[in-house]
């Protein structure tokens, strides 16, 4: 005989309470955090492997990965935290992977609908879309250049606003590593941006 697992109303409870709820074996909790981290997680896995297709495996296989860990997930103290460690790490093995192929990111034609909207919305002009793209071109070519763990420390601290102490945890590295990473990898982006200009 199965177990019977009470409703739950899922837009009232807080990620500790859903995570608890997965780790109990509701499947309803789990789609209810997916719902609420596939996007930040599709975010971070765009910014640092550059494409769509990346990105997506990257949301799949972090929620196959928690999916099969669930039982870890009741000695977590921060599960936005653990959900951006498997993230990242899966995106920097990616990296790895494709480190000796050529690799060409997706043009935003690729993006979701509501993101290329978003995006849209950020631009007043031809000639504004114009240099953005090439500035964005010109840094996503000068990311592309980094070390796949100074590249992830780099999107997860300056574009995705995570804090050296957050990102430490993450990496599961104490916070001087952190700093080093970012101040090697911002040295490099401004070197490889200067002879780009």
């Amino acid at each position: 005989m199965t177990k019977s697992v009470p409703e739950l109303d899922t837009n009232e409870l807080d990620t500790n309470e859903l995570v608890a709820s997965f780790v109990e074996g509701n499947d309803q909790a789990f789609a209810e955090l997916i719902a609420r981290f596939r996007r930040r997680i599709y975010g971070i896995a765009f910014r640092i492997l550059g494409n769509h297709l990346d990105a997506d495996e990257v949301v799949q296989e972090t929620f196959v990965r928690i999916y099969k860990r669930r039982k870890e997930l009741g000695k977590i103290s921060y599960f936005s935290t653990f959900l951006t460690r498997v993230a990242t790490n899966y995106s920097i093995d990616l990296l790895r992977k494709r480190k000796n192929q050529s690799s060409v990111g997706d043009d935003t034609t690729s993006l979701p609908g509501d993101i290329q909207l978003d995006l849209a919305r950020k631009v007043e002009t031809p000639g504004q879309v114009l240099e953005n793209k090439r500035t964005m071109e010109k840094i996503r070519g000068a990311l592309e250049k980094l070390p796949p763990k100074q590249k992830a420390t780099i999107v997860l601290h300056d574009v995705e606003g995570y804090s050296k102490e957050e990102i430490a945890s993450i990496f599961g590295c104490p916070q001087a590593t952190v700093r080093s990473n970012l101040h090697i990898a911002r040295a490099k982006l401004r070197k490889l941006l200067k002879s780009r200009l």
